[in-house]
């Protein structure tokens, strides 16, 4: 329902877009500031862009294009302080503009000023997209204290799933702040398609809200039933056991008008940030952490977005501050330290997540984290005595912890330890009988050693029978194929993975073996080259690629040992 609801919003509730008109090129000190901020724009550099568009300000202040990108650029940069001045003037200069409402807005919010919040939403009308404006008056009312027109608020959210939807779920949060959890827990519990979870905020909102009432059963049943989707949240971890441990869990999804306009923000910036339209949820992302500095999910978000965008300085300061209380404490640190790997420092992000480790000890989603980040670093050794930690703490293995045993499996077979890694991949089969990831690298490996061929194949096809569109899946289909000397049945699936992904090196030359098998040898002789001119790759032996060429393969499989061949 989520990923639909997700659609939905992007399509009716798109933001506003920034203006890329050009100013006016009055003086050649004003282009130069206008072009400086073009190319920061360009880069996603927000502070530089701010900086040169501020310079262009300072020369033409009415230029409505580059007030809005002002704007943008410092939201993006989370300097929302910085963008309300500028905001006013955008306002009084081009009354209704939407960016300079919700920015409005969002600051008289923070502020606790919500007589002039509602005067603004008011007056901007349709200028701003009909799901924030609704949410957002209606907590507006809750701050001024008026419960009754909140609940008239969120109702006149209709018109289409979504609307209703968040219009409710926003309702329900409304009702529990005032007390009424028996309200809030109805709303919850009776979605279109089931409970109103349309996101992990709704899903604690509403397990709060069942302890609330005495029924923690329910509220332990729908955690449980969230934990087994996936690989376990730490935050739904934590609420589950602090239920589970019978502590006095209070409702603390909202605790004021604040931080429900923060929700509601956030709400959007969830739904708008898929690679199309995500610099207007990374701003309304910063937005609702300016409402609600405690709205720790939305510095995550925000952090999410900027190190896609390659801002790593950026995300780092949208994850610092939070504090080591919060149940979302772990998570802002393995972001963290994924941040600090992406801006290529492997050995800082490893650190802490070591500093993470022995803080937290008993925590498998860390001792995960840390076992990824060293098989990344290719410390295969170190990644899998981090993954038998993580498995030591899982008593009663689950299906969603067939993930464990693979990627252990996988540092296993990259230490030189196949034993081991044969006994993790066979131990995640038996968690999760089809996974594709385990089958199709169980069953590649067997073919590497040319052994069990029947069994790899068997794997192989199930592989790709659940991921068709993979084209390393369907590179071992055919190679198995190929090692069983079955080559006019290995055709159609390695031209298939060269369609798939066509520029890997070793899919090429895989496809050129089998194509010499077939007595394709000018085609052979193509692929070969291709795989040369995508070379080198770890696994590729480009000296026996050009050997090949040189004389053909049955003369290079006759040099070899047996058993090497292909």
């Amino acid at each position: 329902m989520r990923q639909s609801l997700g659609r939905m919003l992007r399509g009716a509730c798109l933001g506003f877009l920034v203006l890329a008109a050009a100013p006016g090129a009055r003086a050649t000190s004003l282009s130069g500031a206008y072009l400086a901020a073009m190319q920061a724009d360009f880069r996603n550099d927000y502070v530089a862009s701010a900086e040169y568009l501020d310079r262009a300000l300072a020369i033409d202040p009415q230029n409505i294009a580059l007030m809005q990108n002002s704007i943008v650029a410092h939201v993006a940069a989370g300097d929302v302080a910085g963008a309300t001045g500028i905001a006013d003037g955008l306002a009084e200069a081009m009354p209704g503009n939407q960016i300079a409402v919700v920015v409005q807005v969002s600051d008289a919010i923070a502020k606790e000023d919500f007589a002039a919040a509602r005067d603004l939403l008011d007056e901007a009308g349709p200028s701003v997209p009909p799901l924030l404006a609704g949410l957002l008056s209606g907590w507006v009312e809750v701050g001024m204290g008026d419960f009754s027109a909140a609940q008239e608020r969120f109702d006149l959210l209709k018109g289409n799933a979504a609307l209703e939807a968040y219009g409710q779920y926003h309702k329900a949060l409304a009702l529990a702040l005032a007390g009424d959890f028996l309200s809030a827990a109805t709303i919850l519990a009776n979605g279109e398609d089931g409970p109103l979870h349309v996101n992990l905020g709704a899903l604690v909102a509403h397990a709060q809200v069942l302890v609330q009432i005495d029924r923690d059963t329910e509220a332990l049943e729908i955690l449980d039933e969230a934990l087994a989707g996936g690989i376990p949240n730490a935050v739904l971890l934590d609420l589950r056991d602090r239920i589970a441990a019978g502590e006095n869990v209070a409702f603390t999804r909202v605790t004021n008008a604040r931080s429900g306009s923060a929700e509601a923000l956030l709400t959007l910036a969830d739904a708008l940030s898929a690679s199309e339209s995500e610099r207007i949820g990374l701003m309304h992302a910063q937005l609702a952490a300016h409402v609600d500095p405690g709205a720790v999910e939305a510095r995550l978000l925000a952090a999410d977005i900027l190190e896609r965008e390659e801002q790593f300085d950026l995300a780092s300061q949208a994850l610092a501050g939070v504090p080591q209380e919060s149940p979302w404490y772990m998570t802002a640190e393995i972001r963290r330290a994924s941040t600090q790997n992406a801006a290529g420092d492997t050995e800082g992000g490893i650190a802490t997540l070591t500093d993470l480790a022995a803080a937290y000890p008993e925590q498998i989603e860390v001792q995960s984290a840390l076992g990824d980040a060293l098989r990344v670093a290719e410390r295969y050794g170190e990644a899998a005595a981090a993954y038998d930690a993580a498995i030591a703490l899982v008593p009663d293995p689950q299906p969603v912890h067939w993930v464990l045993y693979y990627t252990r499996g996988i540092s296993n077979e990259r230490a030189g330890n196949w034993p081991a890694a044969e006994a993790d991949f066979r131990e995640a089969l038996v968690l999760s009988p089809d996974q594709p990831m385990v089958l199709n690298y169980l069953g590649y490996s067997l073919v590497e050693q040319g052994r069990d061929l029947d069994e790899a194949l068997d794997m192989i096809e199930r592989a790709v029978a659940g991921q068709p569109d993979d084209g390393y899946i369907t590179d071992s289909l055919g190679w198995v194929l190929y090692r069983m000397g079955r080559f006019e049945e290995a055709v159609p699936h390695m031209l298939r993975a060269v369609e798939l992904t066509p520029d890997d090196p070793i899919i090429n030359d895989h496809l050129g073996d089998v194509l010499w098998k077939v007595g394709r040898t000018r085609e052979a002789e193509f692929q070969w080259r291709r795989a040369l001119s995508f070379g080198p790759a770890p696994d590729l032996d480009m000296d026996r690629v050009r050997r090949k060429l040189e004389v053909g393969l049955d003369q290079v499989l006759s040099e070899a040992d047996p058993g090497t061949d292909g």
